[in-house]
């Protein structure tokens, strides 16, 4: 059958009366990921935010659906939502949609009038934490299987899942995919609404993420912090050894990983859709610059492989450091610095740890005590080929939603779901996509959601379901 032209006006009906104020609701819970918040359970955000979506999710008029909070001892729950196939669909084949609804923390630098638990609206914009990462997430799965029902239109057995720990790298949810067991089917479609968009005039759709390494590098000099003008130029400083550490991996004047481990061989098809997606677009303005400051690389298709297919470090907090204003002349008895690591999509995220910790722990200078704990590992993922059907469905539904055909793109942020997906069913097909344009600030302060590209994202996925039952 042929799109419907209503469904459209019928999904921005269901966002503007049904799903913002709810979603609304949902940002204002501070449901921060449970690496973030190890008293998570104790707390109850977790469990508020599930119950939200939960309660929505059961009330939708989607026939034969079953809603589940699917819980195991000591994880994270995941909201399960099964649907059966409809109208002549086959129930034998499987699409599973993925979000998660767990928050990064608070951050700093929000903007007067906006914050992290205030959830404000601003014309197309709703700010606030969680809501473009990855809120939206549960909302446009089950609007558009709606929507596709109301519709009249076919689609298979659907099944979504939205865990609680992706911010946290995913730690609980391989427990969950083996204990649901055969319950996930056979998919041969896997929609992720956790990515982002390079413009709001189209569908964007992920084709490789960059996989993921931290941990917290501590450099113990004393046992308490003495007198600067006493023990400098005899102990040594703590600070100092930490930055002669991570000069063995980065090259501080470029940014380059010196580490061989953590570096991967760029495909040819990955290095042509660079050059494709840079003569039409730029990132120059995907961030909020400050003065001068310019990109580390220049010309648009080198940037975009830089953040997608080439390893970096970022320093994303500290411990041992008093603020500032409160810093007086002592020499500190230790550095604590969080490490994050960026990792090309075919790198081996666990060999590359291996690597990291060798290189940071390795002789010590100076005698110091060099720990690198708390760590964590998640390779990337490059998705296979686009099947002609799904390239031609992606097209059809990016033009009736956004009146413009689809667009592809390296993506420079981690989603552990995908590899874990891609190494259980390899013949799976893949629309990995998103809301997290420019601005969106995901992780940072001024988060916000754009509603007309979320409510565009529903319309594409009801048409690829469309497409799919009848390809």
């Amino acid at each position: 059958m042929n799109a419907d032209p209503t469904l459209p006006d019928h999904v921005a009906r269901l966002w503007a009366d049904e799903i913002v104020p709810v979603i609304t609701e949902y940002i204002a819970i501070p449901n921060v990921s449970v690496e973030y918040d190890p008293a998570w359970k104790a707390n109850g955000h977790m469990d508020r935010a599930v119950e939200l979506l939960r309660a929505w999710s059961a009330a939708r008029p989607i026939a034969g659906m079953t809603v589940e909070v699917h819980e195991l001892p000591g994880r994270s729950p995941v909201l399960v939502m099964e649907i059966p196939a409809a109208n002549g669909a086959s129930q034998d084949d499987t699409v599973i949609l993925y979000g998660h609804l767990d928050k990064q923390p608070e951050m700093t630098g929000w903007r007067d009038g906006l914050g992290p638990w205030s959830p404000v609206r601003e014309g197309d914009r709703l700010y606030g934490r969680g809501g473009a990462d990855d809120g939206y997430s549960t909302f446009a799965s089950l609007a558009a299987i709606e929507a596709a029902q109301r519709a009249g239109y076919p689609h298979h057995r659907c099944l979504v899942l939205i865990e609680a720990s992706e911010e946290s790298g995913s730690i609980d949810l391989p427990a969950h995919l083996d204990a649901l067991g055969d319950r996930l089917g056979s998919p041969s479609l896997v929609m992720c609404l956790d990515s982002g968009c390079l413009d709001w005039e189209r569908m964007w759709v992920t084709t490789s993420l960059r996989g993921l390494t931290d941990g917290v590098l501590r450099v113990d000099v004393l046992t308490d912090g003495v007198h600067s003008g006493d023990a400098s130029g005899v102990v040594p400083s703590s600070f100092r050894i930490a930055r002669h550490l991570l000069e063995r991996i980065e090259d501080s004047a470029t940014g380059r990983i010196l580490l061989d481990d953590l570096h991967a061989d760029i495909p040819a098809d990955r290095v042509a859709q660079a050059d494709a997606t840079a003569a039409q677009f730029s990132i120059d303005d995907h961030y909020p610059w400050h003065g001068s400051t310019r990109p580390m690389t220049t010309g648009t298709a080198e940037q975009l492989l830089a953040r997608t297919w080439r390893p970096t470090l970022s320093v994303t907090g500290a411990d041992g450091l008093p603020p500032s204003g409160r810093a007086g002349n002592v020499l500190r008895p230790f550095t604590e610095l969080r490490l994050s690591f960026r990792l090309p999509p075919t790198c081996d995220a666990h060999r590359a740890l291996d690597a990291i910790t060798a290189a940071l722990t390795s002789d010590p200078p100076d005698g110091a005590t060099v720990t690198f704990d708390r760590t964590g590992a998640a390779s990337g993922w490059n998705a296979p080929p686009f099947a002609p059907w799904l390239r031609r469905a992606m097209d059809e539904a990016s033009t009736i939603a956004f009146g413009n055909a689809t667009e592809a793109f390296g993506e420079g942020g981690s989603i552990p779901f995908m590899g874990m997906l891609g190494e259980r069913f390899p013949d799976a097909q893949f629309v990995i996509t998103g809301v997290l344009g420019p601005h969106t600030n995901a992780h940072g302060p001024n988060e916000f959601l754009h509603l007309p590209t979320a409510e565009r994202l529903t319309v594409c996925l009801a048409e690829i379901l469309r497409c799919h039952a009848q390809r």
